[in-house]
């Protein structure tokens, strides 16, 4: 069973900057101790960048930020080799991806030779430069935040790279009260007053904790009836992937572990079937004729597998 003291305290500094957004902070939190990525869908400018850096500082891992324009090259993002005139060799210059914590800043601006250059990193936890594939830290998350579709200068990302994004968020808007909150506090600069409160080898420990997490047949069972029940309903057109399956069992683990559980619950699987599972599936013509969302289908699967 998890020390609850320590994932709470995680929480509450990154509470400390991100007002109002507690669910949001669990849920990144939880996608970190699953061992998975991150993908923040959202405007500009409510938090999501703010939010990897918060968890940065708090976490005491190496963060880099890449600000994802049509002129980034796949080299900014897993390095080059250089001939160095002095030795007569080339050199290898590591890029951007070798930290903790990678942000991908607006990640649908950039071209899809870009995009495609972190299939790797975030699959394999590798980067290959040149035939040479070279090991990225441990532990190893990238963050990415992208622009609503249709927004200036975006492009929808291939389905095979927002399957490898663990959970898929939104931050929104903030409520009165905390907005209130947010301008009192900006004048503190308060991610500065940020201070370190779980390190990198606790992280490590609070995933083996997940990964060796004994589950029940019952629990199985329901995610995976969960899983092949958007494959067959009449509101997708596609369903979620094996790798959705993986993930929403990682993430549900993750939530018990922040509760301080050694098991997990039907309530754990539900209160993240949507955020493993939305990015997944697309909704067929009949839910797009009804106006029902992702979300909404989604909740009609687990509605009916309750019956």
């Amino acid at each position: 069973m998890s020390d609850i003291s320590n994932t709470q305290a995680v929480i509450d500094s990154v509470n400390t900057v991100i007002k109002g957004k507690d669910n949001v902070v669990r849920k990144v939190l939880a996608a970190f101790i699953a061992g998975g990525h991150i993908l923040m869908e959202d405007i500009p400018g409510v938090g999501k960048t703010t939010l990897a850096t918060a968890f940065a500082r708090t976490l005491s891992m190496e963060y880099k930020r890449v600000q994802f324009t049509p002129d980034v090259l796949p080299s900014d993002i897993l390095g080059f080799s250089m001939y160095n005139s002095a030795t007569k060799e080339f050199e290898y210059r590591p890029g951007s991806v070798f930290c903790n914590l990678f942000l991908a800043d607006e990640i649908n601006r950039t071209s899809p030779k870009t995009q495609s250059a972190l299939l790797e990193v975030m699959e394999e936890g590798t980067a290959t430069v040149d035939g040479v594939t070279r090991r990225l830290p441990d532990p190893f998350v990238v963050i990415a935040t992208e622009n609503p579709y249709g927004s200036s200068g975006t492009q929808m990302l291939p389905e095979s790279q927002l399957d490898r994004f663990m959970v898929c968020l939104s931050m929104g808007y903030p409520e009165h009260g905390d907005a209130v909150e947010i301008l009192k506090g900006n004048a503190n600069r308060p991610l500065e007053q940020i201070r370190p409160v779980m390190d990198t080898e606790a992280l490590k420990a609070l995933r083996e904790q997940c990964r060796t997490m004994y589950v029940k047949d019952n629990i199985y069972e329901y995610i995976v009836n969960i899983v092949e029940r958007t494959r067959t309903h009449e509101y997708f057109s596609m369903g979620a992937s094996p790798r959705g399956t993986i993930a929403l069992l990682n993430m549900s683990k993750a939530v018990a572990v922040i509760d301080g559980r050694d098991y997990v619950t039907d309530e754990d699987v539900q209160s993240v079937v949507t955020d493993t599972l939305g990015h997944r599936v697309k909704l067929g013509q009949r839910a797009r004729a009804q106006g029902v969302s992702t979300a909404a289908a989604l909740r009609t699967v687990l509605e009916e597998l309750r019956r």
